[in-house]
């Protein structure tokens, strides 16, 4: 059997009572109805019907679309025919009810007349629908609609390019003096907003400059890198421009992949997953890898001669722009959307990596203070750690996968933990909470007394110890466990099958 649709009942009741429908509209042309604001709102009080009308969608092509997918609709001949219910002759449009529909269903109305214009559909065609649907309107409605067109995606260039047409559909048809006002109105709010966007551009430069300033800071270290690389671009120009030999300065130059590593690891994911800026991620860190591989093919190449020059030129040149893109577009980006604690955490992360064209980290004295972040249970029994936060079972799994035997003795000498599964150096669990010293035969208690005494006294912070049993080729490391203070707290001890290592070199 067939669904039956009512057309009298609002398209937020026929898409609860028919999921299906959403997707069909949606492919007709109302497209806001799959926006669950709008759906909630508008949806309440808009008809397929009134829809129509406002779309400038034929009723006929509607009904033919919803019979096609099993849909029983009940309509006159006469309404698949007018895409507009036209208004009898000298009925106003406040006769019809419009006038009085709610602001949210005006300003939907609104820019429906607004894209079909936008769209290219024939000016006076949409004035004479305007004229007789929509009757007056006032200034503030034109105005938000048309900010509404923006909110929705619209580019302000856009809209502002609009403005003739727009003037020209509602002029003559509504109150002049409202209209003209109305105009007035617009074109203010998008120079006032214009005038916004400048000084936005310009708070982010000012920002950026200012960070930038700050010895230690992230955005100072990231800008005495770009100004050592733009020294070591101009000294290659002139002797690639001479055909000299470039080696040294090239090899010098290759470490600015040290420099993308971080804005990738460090900017780019912050400025995206958080901020939701997805610009940079997509084109400059994609550019940062195609030079950085570029980079990688020049330097393997052992054959250097015209060619390898002309591609050197065009990669130094990519290079030479991502500077400038640095400087005036990304880092004022950064500037004006990251917090105190994401630069502190930036800065901090940082430090793990080697230093690249002689500049070396600065302490920034705010990025050294602690982070708010401490060892504490978290929501649903997590553990939360500086670098994270896991669940108890999630921690244990992960400590179980990793192909090592673990064990950690704390500073009293006790053992505390060894982690699950099969182990080649048995670890009974009755060891737990006694002296480590009590599980090795009194041959070898000397010499992990040793090792651990060298630990606690800073001596040595790892002790390798290679050894053959049951015909493999083991590697059993001892670790010094400090905080980062260098106070000593245990040692771990991971014992790693190597034979994979044996296979992969002598295979």
């Amino acid at each position: 059997m067939s669904k039956k649709i009512d057309l009298t009942k609002s398209v937020y009741e026929l898409a609860q009572e028919n999921p299906e429908l959403v997707g069909i509209m949606a492919r007709l042309g109302f497209s806001e109805i799959t926006k669950k604001a709008m759906l909630n709102s508008v949806g309440k009080l808009m008809t397929i019907p009134k829809g129509a009308k406002m779309k400038g969608i034929r009723m006929e092509d509607i009904v033919r679309t919803f019979e096609e997918n099993g849909f029983e609709v009940s309509v006159t001949e006469e309404q698949k025919a007018e895409p507009s219910d036209a208004v009898p002759a000298g009925v106003s449009a406040k006769e019809t009810g419009t006038a009085n529909a709610s602001p949210d269903e005006r300003m939907e109305q609104l820019k429906g007349y607004l894209k079909r214009v936008s769209a290219g559909e024939n000016l006076e065609r949409v004035r004479s629908d305007f004229a007789r649907e929509f009757g007056e309107v006032e200034a503030s409605e034109i105005m938000k609609a048309e900010q509404g067109l923006m909110a929705e995606g619209m580019p302000l260039t856009e809209v502002q390019k609009l403005c003739d047409l727009h003037s020209a559909l509602f002029h003559g048809e509504t109150k002049e003096e409202r209209i003209a006002n109305a105009e007035k109105e617009v074109a203010a709010s998008l120079a006032r907003e214009k005038e916004a966007l400048k000084e936005t551009a310009k708070n982010k430069d000012a920002l950026a400059k200012e960070l930038e300033q700050i010895a230690g800071h992230p955005l100072y270290t990231f800008t005495k890198e770009n100004e050592e690389l733009r020294k070591l671009l101009d000294a290659i120009k002139p002797k690639l421009a001479a055909k000299e030999d470039v080696t040294e300065l090239f090899t010098k130059i290759r470490e600015v992949s040290i420099h993308y590593a971080k804005k990738g690891d460090l900017l780019y994911p912050l400025l995206n997953v958080r901020y939701d800026i997805s610009g940079p991620s997509n084109v400059m860190w994609t550019v940062d890898d195609e030079i950085r591989d570029e980079m990688g093919v020049l330097e393997r190449e052992t054959e250097r001669g015209e060619w390898w020059m002309t591609r050197l030129e065009s990669v130094l040149t990519r290079a030479d722009e991502m500077i400038y893109k640095e400087q005036n577009i990304l880092f004022p980006i950064c500037a004006v959307n990251f917090s105190e604690e994401e630069w502190k955490g930036i800065y901090r992360d940082s430090k793990d990596y080697a230093s690249c064209f002689g500049v070396e980290n600065e302490i920034w004295k705010d990025g050294e203070s602690e982070p708010a972040q401490s060892v504490t249970p978290g929501a649903d029994g997590e553990i939360v750690m500086p670098g994270g936060h896991m669940k108890l079972n999630e921690l244990t799994a992960m400590l179980n996968t990793i192909p090592m035997e673990l064990s950690f003795v704390d500073a009293e000498n006790i053992n505390r933990y060894f982690n699950e599964g099969p182990k080649v150096f048995k670890r009974p669990g009755m060891a737990i909470d006694r002296e480590v010293f009590s599980c090795h035969p009194p041959k070898i208690e000397p010499m992990v007394r040793g090792i651990i005494d060298d630990f606690r006294a800073g001596k040595r912070d790892s002790v390798p110890v290679w050894m053959e049993k049951m015909g493999k080729t083991f590697l059993v490391t001892y670790y010094a466990v400090r905080d980062k203070n260098g106070t000593y707290l245990g040692t771990l001890e991971a014992v790693q099958d190597m034979e994979f290592a044996r296979e992969h070199f002598l295979g």
